[in-house]
């Protein structure tokens, strides 16, 4: 039999419930927000050579993505939330891309404390942070280091190719794949073609000088 007693009671267990999460979404999405400004801070300090402001930035934002985890333990639904999610992969992101900047160890995913589809969809990020890094080195013509970020790009991707499983698992790592191939044969184009304006200047300098010891 249907009796109003009950469900009212239903309904005030059902609003305790509704508040609280709210709550912690509210606190979540804050904590999110954080998160991705100090991962962008960091990446935006070690393009700019400040690597002790990079650390800094990096250790806050290791801090906010512990913190999510947390505070977010009773929560699953909310921590694999996109929003949850796409903060963890600008941090995965942020601390990648500082290593091998630094040239330091590849942080792992449990290093960094992320879920697997985050990290590698972090990882692919990567890449073109690494390309930014290339053209900048560029500017002030070839270099081996030019060349080992290459490097860690084509390894990025050869790694990459090898996660093929549904976008469901990977929370849509191929479409990423796809992008990061295009990022590193755009990169390989332009170490190519400054290394031959690199080796013509050379050229024509040598030439220079031999016509100005014939004279």
């Amino acid at each position: 039999m249907f009796k109003l007693q009950t469900l009212e009671s239903i309904s005030e267990r059902s609003h305790k419930e509704f508040a609280t999460r709210t709550s912690v979404r509210d606190q979540a999405l804050g904590q999110a927000r954080q998160l991705t400004r100090h991962a962008a801070h960091t990446i935006r300090a070690i393009h700019r050579g400040e690597v002790e402001n990079a650390q800094a930035e990096l250790q806050q934002a290791g801090e906010l993505a512990q913190a999510l985890k947390k505070d977010l333990v009773k929560f699953p639904d909310l921590y694999y939330a996109g929003y949850t999610q796409d903060a963890i992969k600008e941090f995965t992101e942020a601390s990648i891309t500082v290593a091998i900047i630094q040239n330091q160890d590849l942080p792992s995913p449990e290093n960094l404390g992320v879920e697997v589809a985050t990290y590698w969809n972090g990882l692919a990020e990567v890449v073109g942070e690494l390309r930014r890094r290339c053209l900048d080195i560029l500017r002030q013509g070839y270099s081996d280091e030019a060349e080992r970020l290459l490097g860690c790009m084509d390894e990025i991707y050869t790694q990459l190719v090898t996660m093929d499983y549904p976008d469901a698992v990977t929370q849509g790592l191929r479409r990423q794949t796809d992008l990061v191939r295009n990022i590193v044969e755009k990169t390989r184009g332009d170490l190519t073609l400054s290394l031959r304006f690199q080796l013509m200047e050379h050229a024509l300098i040598d030439h220079t000088r031999r016509l100005n010891e014939a004279e």
